[in-house]
């Protein structure tokens, strides 16, 4: 492959909701473009961008693809998307590198939860973005009902260049509204300019009024040109146009057929013509590493050396590769470069040009460009590389929260280890998908973004690092507190010959406000208890409130005032007192009223309206509290409170009330009184298990 310059380079990711047919589409633009000779099939196995093992038994997206073709003189790089929410940490990091959003939607379903979520993510980092109506030879395609859901949902600026000609099986070509022409395609996907047919002629006149109002409205001497003459050259209309896509004040819409391959190279020629190149970004901005201060680079290859990395990958027979994005100067093989996020150098390896699992090595990366880099020794996704002498710092990419959490048990004893590093390096593979030992519960737990994704990470636990887990439902991380002031003794003596022991405190027990953890309060005055075994009462009363009184939960949101005890010149100790302040506690706590305590979380729930009644209905069989609703485009955004422990497989339910259109973030908000019969149930466990262990 030549080499191409910054303006001939086109970044773009393609996104949408899930089983749109984004793969689909890709691997048409690819056979178009004669990267491949077949157009590879998602459900055979044999598209170039669902290559992992995961991928080909599943049948769906799962990482982000990185694959690239030369379309008329310039290089089109396509970043391809998981369209399901399980992996939107993949749509994060991949949009992260490119200029352009390229969204897919269904003829037949319209704009949908998961089309909202990649839109805001583009919003979010000020993309240019293209809409694709995919799909219009599928019965009930429906171009105007889908053209009028994607207006109201992101606005007026979206503005269809092509119109269809035909739907469903009458589908046959498209009209291209600045052309003015009819398009038909032939099965290599080659169209063939037509007269429009006379019954599409006044509605495409209408149609193209349209997208030259938008084009005027791009510059002031575009729209004194259209109020003079009334109308627009070509060459003004594509200035426009292209104007209009980078500034973000149009986004055209097209449409056709991935699996049939009509319109597709219309829509290649749009990528190459009208796109955003990296250099019409201008710069890039960060900060000085190791301060606050702001810094900015100009996109350009006569610039000091600044790359992205936006994932890392671990590939069979290579090792692990990290996918980077060069937005100045350039990289080279043999290149040692400053890792500004580690603070440390690297030298750079054999680097490859990919398109999906096929690999070709070249010896250097341009500005605007994206590669990967194989076996970097230090580097994690979101890092940034750059020349020592102008050091910049990018931001680190925002993932997702975890929405989901469960327990894991190793099926074979001593494989801890081996299951705390493989796991590890998944995360570095995949940062939202997270592991922790949890020593409040006991337990070892992972974080990820919905079942399948935990399944998969399960799954490549096995196949690469050969260690087995079994998923179990997560322990729940109650909480204990007091409701009452009381006041306790503890007093430790004991005597066996020789030396004894003797501590003796008394303690003023308290509620806190929930939220403010504890408080531990030393009102000894006169001596009463030399000032050098007050350490070793707070010590014991900490460990005692770590064992709880109730179900063995920790005590929180506690006072608790020392303000006597008495003490022995020969027999008391550090030991002594801590055993004092432990039973002191615990005498107190059992008079104080304990309660259990359970962690409750925000909810946002985002849904179309005909399943809000079942989602609202499901939200309050699990003890959850409405807080609120907002439209959002087509959907409702429910803001709700449930506990933890109504929570699980949240997603899953969710997923099936909503046949695959809802989708939910949860955070963390506090802990709340449990209602009284279930504490007891709780408790009742508790004491149970207890038991069993003794």
């Amino acid at each position: 492959m030549k080499d191409f310059k910054i303006d001939q380079i086109r970044n773009v990711g393609v996104v949408s909701h899930g089983g749109v047919g984004k793969t689909s589409l890709v691997e048409a633009m690819l056979y178009d473009a004669k990267v491949t000779t077949r157009l590879g099939k998602v459900d055979d196995g044999t598209s170039l961008s669902d290559y992992t093992d995961d991928e080909m038994e599943r049948k769906i997206s799962i990482g982000a693809s990185l694959l690239h073709l030369e379309w008329k003189n310039h290089k089109i790089n396509i970043v391809d998307l998981p369209g399901y929410q399980d992996f939107i940490g993949e749509v994060v990091g991949g949009l992260r590198v490119t200029e352009t959003a390229l969204i897919l939607l269904s003829a037949q379903s319209g704009v949908e939860v998961g089309t909202e979520q990649v839109w805001n993510i583009a919003e979010g980092y000020k993309l240019a973005r293209i809409f694709f109506i995919n799909r219009m030879d599928k019965e009930h395609a429906n171009f105007e009902d889908v053209l009028r859901q994607t207006k109201e949902s992101f606005g007026q600026k979206v503005v269809p260049i092509q119109i269809p000609i035909g739907e469903g099986p009458k589908f046959k070509g498209i009209v291209d509204l600045i052309k003015m022409k009819a398009l038909y395609f032939d099965k290599d996907g080659k169209s063939q300019e037509e007269k429009i047919p006379s019954e599409l002629e006044a509605k495409a006149k209408e149609y193209q009024e349209k997208v030259i109002e938008a084009v005027a409205e791009t510059d002031d001497a575009l729209l004194e040109t259209f109020f003079d003459k009334g109308e627009l050259s070509d060459d003004e209309i594509k200035q426009g146009l292209r104007k209009g896509i980078a500034e973000r004040s149009i986004f055209p819409l097209v449409c056709g057929s991935a699996s049939e391959n009509i319109g597709v190279t219309d829509l290649l020629d749009l990528l190459a013509t009208y796109l955003p190149a990296p250099s019409d970004f201008f710069q890039v901005q960060g900060r000085v590493p190791g301060t606050e201060k702001e810094k900015t680079i100009k996109i350009s290859p006569d610039q000091s050396l600044c790359a992205f990395a936006f994932k890392v990958v671990s590939e069979p027979h290579v090792g692990e590769l990290t996918f980077l994005k060069v937005y100045s100067g350039k990289l080279q093989s043999g290149m040692e470069v400053y890792n500004s996020t580690r603070e440390s150098s690297e030298r750079i390896g054999q680097i490859y040009a990919l398109n999906g699992r096929e690999r070709r090595e070249i010896g250097i990366v341009n500005a605007g460009d994206v590669a990967a880099v194989v076996k970097l020794k230090n580097t994690k996704t979101g890092d940034t590389f750059c020349d020592k002498k102008d050091p910049i710092l990018l931001s680190p990419i925002e993932f997702p929260t975890p929405v989901i959490n469960m327990g894991i048990r190793p099926q074979k004893r001593g494989d801890e280890e081996k299951i705390a590093n493989g796991f590890a390096k998944l995360h570095e593979e995949d940062p939202t998908f997270i592991m922790e030992v949890d020593a409040d519960i006991k337990q070892t737990i992972i974080y990820g973004q919905g079942e399948l994704h935990l399944e998969i990470m399960v799954d490549r636990l096995k196949r690469r690092f050969g260690v087995e887990v079994e998923l179990e439902k997560p322990r729940i991380p109650y909480r204990e507190t007091v409701a009452t002031m009381v006041e306790a003794q503890g007093k430790y003596k004991r005597q066996s010959g020789g030396r004894g022991q003797y501590g003796d405190v008394w303690i003023r027990l308290e509620p806190l406000p929930r939220g403010e953890g504890f408080e531990f309060v030393n009102k000894i005055v006169g001596g009463a208890i030399p000032s050098k075994y007050i350490p070793s009462v707070e010590k014991g009363i900490v460990g005692a409130m770590m064992e709880g009184v109730l179900a063995g939960y920790r005590v929180v949101d506690a006072k608790v005032t020392l303000y006597d005890g008495t003490f022995h010149e020969v027999d008391s100790s550090d030991l002594a007192f801590k055993i004092a302040g432990s039973m002191g506690f615990k005498n107190a706590a059992t008079k104080a009223k304990p309660v259990m305590l359970e962690p409750i979380y925000n909810l946002e729930v985002i849904v179309p309206e005909d399943f809000m009644g079942d989602v609202m209905g499901d939200l309050s069989s699990r003890r959850g509290k409405i807080l609120g609703m907002d439209r959002e485009g087509n959907f409702q955004k429910i803001k709700a409170q449930a506990p933890l422990a109504e929570l699980y497989k949240y997603s899953t339910s969710l997923r099936s009330l909503t046949q695959g259109r809802g989708l939910h973030t949860r955070e963390f908000s506090h802990y709340e009184e449990m209602p009284r019969d279930i504490a007891q149930k709780i408790i009742q466990e508790a004491q149970q298990a207890k038991e069993e262990e003794k």
